[in-house]
C-alpha cells in the first residue's frame, strides 16, 4: 500500500508531464522550462549545502561550464540543429563534475564561513577568465546551431528534458540522504569536528557530495545553453544565479528533499512572470528581498518544515480537544 507522502510525489510528477500537454501557449511553457531547470538546479546544490551546512556560493561555475562544455562540443563536432544536442547535456553534467574536483580541492580545506568567501571568489575568476578567453567567444558569446522547429511546439522537448534532470536530481539527493554518505553529511553540518573524531573521513566526504552536486548544475547549464541558442559569459557566469538557488533552498527548506524544488517552483516562475508582465528584468530582486526578509523573520526554516510543525501542532491540539473532551464524558 502506497503511503500518502509517495502518492503527493506521484501526483506532483503527473501534473508536471501533463502541463505542456495542456498547456499550449509558448509563454507559459517557456516559463515552465527555466522554472525546472532552476528546481533541478536547487536540488542538486541542496544535497551538499543543505545536508553538510556548507554554503556553496560558486555553483554559477558548473552551471558556466556545463553551458560552454555542450556548446564547445557541438561545435567541434558539427553537431546538427536537432534533438542531437540533447545529448550532449550530461556531457554539459561530466565537464562540470571535472572542474569540480580542482575547486573543491581548494575550497573545502577551510570552513563553512570562509568557504562561503573562496567559492565567490573561485566564481569570479571563472567569469574573468571566460570573458577574456578567446575559446569562449568573450563577450561576444557563442552561437549554437539553429533549431528550426514550430514556435507552438519548440518548448516542449525543453521542457521533458529539465524535468527528466529534476527527477534525476531528486532521485539522487533521496538516494544520498538515505545512505550511510548521507548520514555522514548531515555529520558534518550538525558538528564536524564529532564526525571526524567518530572516524567520518570528512574532507573526502565532502569533496565527493561536493563533486556530486555539479553534475545536475552542469545539466542544467547545458539544457539552458540550448534553450536560448547562444551563450554569454554575463549570463551562465552570473552571481544572481548563485544567490536565486541558495534563496529557492531557504524558502522551500534547507536541507530538506521538496523544500528546494518547491521554492525554485515558486520563485522562478514568478521571476518570469514578473518580467514578462512589468517588461522589467530587475524587479524580481525586490520580490526576492522581500520574500528572504519575510522568511528570516517568520518562517526561518523555510515553507516545509513550517508548514510540517503546523500540521503536527495541528494533530496535538486535535488529540488534547478530544482527550478532554473523553474525560468531560
Amino acid at each position: 500500500m502506497l503511503r500518502v507522502r509517495n502518492v503527493w510525489w506521484i501526483v506532483a510528477l503527473a501534473v508536471l508531464v501533463l502541463f505542456p500537454l495542456f498547456e499550449t501557449n509558448p509563454t507559459w511553457t517557456g516559463i515552465g522550462v527555466s522554472a525546472l531547470i532552476f528546481m533541478g538546479c536547487a536540488t542538486s546544490w541542496n544535497m551538499f549545502s543543505g545536508y553538510s551546512g556548507y554554503v556553496n556560493l560558486g555553483s554559477a561555475v558548473f552551471y558556466g561550464v556545463g553551458a560552454y562544455t555542450m556548446t564547445l562540443l557541438a561545435d567541434h563536432l558539427n553537431v546538427p540543429g536537432n534533438g542531437d544536442l540533447f545529448w550532449l547535456v550530461p556531457v554539459g553534467g561530466l565537464g562540470a563534475m571535472i572542474v569540480a574536483i580542482p575547486f573543491g580541492l581548494i575550497a573545502l580545506r577551510v570552513r563553512r564561513h570562509t568557504f562561503v568567501v573562496i567559492t565567490i571568489a573561485i566564481f569570479f575568476v571563472f567569469q574573468l577568465s571566460a570573458i577574456n578567453f578567446s575559446f569562449t567567444g568573450g563577450t561576444a558569446g557563442l552561437q549554437l546551431p539553429y533549431i528550426p522547429w514550430l514556435e507552438t511546439n519548440f518548448n516542449k522537448p525543453f521542457y521533458y528534458v529539465a524535468l527528466a534532470i529534476v527527477v534525476f536530481a531528486t532521485l539522487l539527493s533521496v538516494a544520498v540522504r538515505r545512505s550511510r554518505f548521507g548520514l555522514q553529511l548531515l555529520a558534518i553540518r550538525d558538528d564536524e569536528d564529532r564526525a571526524a573524531g567518530l572516524g567520518v573521513k570528512v574532507f573526502a566526504v565532502k569533496l565527493v557530495g561536493f563533486t556530486l552536486s555539479a553534475f545536475a548544475v552542469g545539466m542544467g547549464g547545458a539544457l539552458y545553453a540550448i534553450f536560448l541558442g547562444q551563450i554569454y559569459p554575463q549570463f551562465v557566469f552570473d552571481p544572481i544565479f548563485d544567490i536565486s538557488i541558495a534563496l529557492m533552498a531557504i524558502l522551500g527548506g534547507l536541507g530538506t528533499l521538496t523544500g528546494p524544488l518547491l521554492g525554485a517552483l515558486l520563485l522562478e516562475s514568478t521571476q518570469q512572470y514578473l518580467a514578462i508582465r512589468f517588461s522589467n528584468g530587475s524587479i524580481y530582486l525586490i520580490v526576492f528581498g522581500a520574500l528572504f526578509l519575510l522568511i528570516v523573520l517568520f518562517m526561518p526554516q523555510g515553507v516545509v518544515v513550517f508548514l510540517g510543525d503546523w500540521r503536527t501542532r495541528s494533530r496535538e491540539r486535535r488529540a488534547e480537544g478530544a482527550l478532554v473532551a473523553s474525560d468531560a464524558l
